[in-house]
């Protein structure tokens, strides 16, 4: 018993140390859409684990195995273009010359949980677990918007049928008032 309160108090200790200052709205503002994916790109990451964008690719490379098509993508220089030119996100998107002639890499929520594996630091975990909070809370958010929409779109049906019944009584009325004075 005693070795597991010793454990348990070094654990906490450890994730004590490795406490993060990220804001969950600073990570819902890094997450992406791209190819109807959410995604977070390789230097925005890079900088959240605390390490160079380099640094992080290399591990990625070294794993290479790790990150399928499903968990990881490489931008196409179009989709790197559109990101610098619409701003992309609350983090600054580096230019063309900035990304050094290589194109970011996208990390989907199973990417990201991955890179934590081939990180290993207790860093990319506690970050880890900051980003997949926040992963979590934007699909909230997109179910919600989603049941929003849907509810106004019914709400708009059931106004146009309300307004064509109207325009139909309103008619109706006019061609009796005319028959009436006819």
């Amino acid at each position: 018993m005693k070795n597991i309160k010793i454990r348990m108090a070094k654990k906490a200790e450890i994730v004590k140390q490795t406490s993060t200052n990220i804001q969950p709205y600073q990570l819902q503002q890094a997450i992406l859409v791209l190819r109807g994916e959410q995604v977070m790109l390789d230097f925005q990451l890079a900088k959240l684990y605390g390490v160079e964008t380099r640094v992080l690719k290399q591990a990625v490379n070294r794993n290479i195995e790790r990150f399928p098509d499903d968990f990881m993508f490489k931008l196409t220089k179009d989709e790197a273009n559109s990101l610098i030119s619409n701003g992309g996100s609350q983090f600054v998107i580096p230019s063309e010359y900035n990304f050094g002639g290589y194109t970011p890499y996208a990390f989907t929520e199973q990417g990201v949980a991955m890179l934590s594996s081939v990180l290993r630091s207790a860093t990319a975990v506690q970050v880890n677990v900051e980003i997949m909070r926040a992963f979590v809370m934007a699909r909230r958010l997109m179910l919600q918007n989603r049941e929003h929409e849907l509810a106004i779109n019914e709400l708009r049906m059931k106004m146009q049928m309300l307004e064509d019944a109207l325009e139909n009584r309103r008619s109706e009325e006019r061609r009796v008032g005319k028959e009436c004075r006819s």
